[in-house]
């Protein structure tokens, strides 16, 4: 049998970064590109590299060209860590792995360190394809901490539970991070949202922007810790602009409602942290033409809504002009956890 499982890029609409902060934010998932991990049967274990795992070039440039693009890792520790993640969460449970060994290999083809989840989303997959190879049943909202523990713990990567959420439960989903909530279950609140209830949406980025989530997310942590007010203060600020989207999508309003609160969210962020000037200059050009812009993630792709088609073709002439890239994202329907058999 041949596993093939697959999880999608996720966009932060509204209140990102504060998920991390027990505050509230949505999100959605898009499959205008994956991350694929398959998965059968062999004699021994291996993990097969893919082109991010190169370590052959042709040039210095070529090399550093690489890095700049993929980081230094590639995905082959991504794969390791949520194995071994996977086998401790399984032993901590009492559940019973039986002798079969695999060979998995992954392929991406997400936009790589532009804040759009890539990493993440090859780590859901992956973990996907691990419980169906062993026929392991694992709630939602524990996947989702078990994915971000492989980035937190094992990795050392910094990162927060929106985006593995959202890859996990898939669809449109809203997010409360209230901390007594999450002391008392050990996860936050997530509720579905209609995707029908959304106005026009468009996701851009550019290449050219592409920096580790580390490298963005500066001292603002350190900074909450320390009970600084400026940074606690725009944390509720965030999850208020949450609930104000929540409350404008079900009640269907559209691109002049919410699209001043998405602008409102990422001039908070211009607020606190360092945004370098192509970024500034990709959420000015949709802006130009009447969009609204904020940060999917980190930085590099951008988020907002439009009024209609002509605005749409203003924003992709102007974009695209800029050598940045444009698309609509085609939503993805909620997760029923199935990964597809051949």
């Amino acid at each position: 049998m041949i596993i093939k499982s697959i999880a999608y890029p996720r966009a932060g609409l509204v209140g990102n970064p504060s998920d991390g902060y027990h505050g509230k934010t949505i999100s959605f998932s898009f499959s205008n590109y994956q991350a694929c991990v398959t998965l059968y049967q062999t004699p021994e274990l291996e993990i097969l590299p893919n082109t991010r795992d190169e370590s052959k070039f042709d040039s210095i440039k070529d090399l550093a060209n690489d890095v700049q693009l993929n980081g230094y890792y590639g995905g082959i520790r991504l794969l390791k860590a949520t194995i071994k993640r996977f086998h401790d969460y399984c032993i901590m449970n009492h559940i019973e792995l039986d002798d079969r060994n695999f060979t998995l290999r992954y392929s991406t083809n997400i936009p790589s360190r532009v804040g759009m989840a890539g990493s993440s989303a090859i780590i859901t997959a992956c973990l996907r394809a691990l419980m169906a190879f062993y026929g392991t049943i694992i709630p939602k909202p524990v996947q989702a901490n078990l994915i971000l523990s492989v980035e937190n713990k094992e990795l050392g990567i910094p990162a927060g539970l929106q985006d593995r959420v959202a890859q996990v439960y898939q669809g449109v989903v809203y997010m409360d991070f209230d901390k007594e909530y999450m002391d008392e279950h050990g996860f936050g609140r997530y509720e579905y949202l209609a995707q029908n209830q959304l106005p026009p949406i468009y996701v851009a980025y550019r290449d050219d922007m592409s920096e580790g989530t580390e490298v963005f997310h500066n001292d603002i942590r350190g900074r909450f810790n320390r009970g600084e007010p400026e940074v606690v203060e725009a944390m509720r600020y965030w999850a208020d602009l949450t609930d104000q989207v929540r409350d404008a999508l079900i009640k269907r309003q559209g691109h002049e409602v919410i699209g001043p609160l998405l602008d409102a969210n990422f001039n908070k962020r211009k607020e606190l942290y360092r945004i370098s000037k192509g970024n500034l200059e990709m959420v000015a050009a949709a802006r130009s033409v009447g969009a609204s812009a904020k940060f999917c993630g980190s930085g590099g792709a951008i988020v907002g809504t439009y009024k209609d088609e002509a605005m749409y073709a203003k924003l992709e002439k102007t974009l695209t002009g800029l050598g940045i890239s444009l698309i609509k994202p085609v939503f993805v329907p909620p997760s029923l956890d199935a990964p597809l058999s051949l």
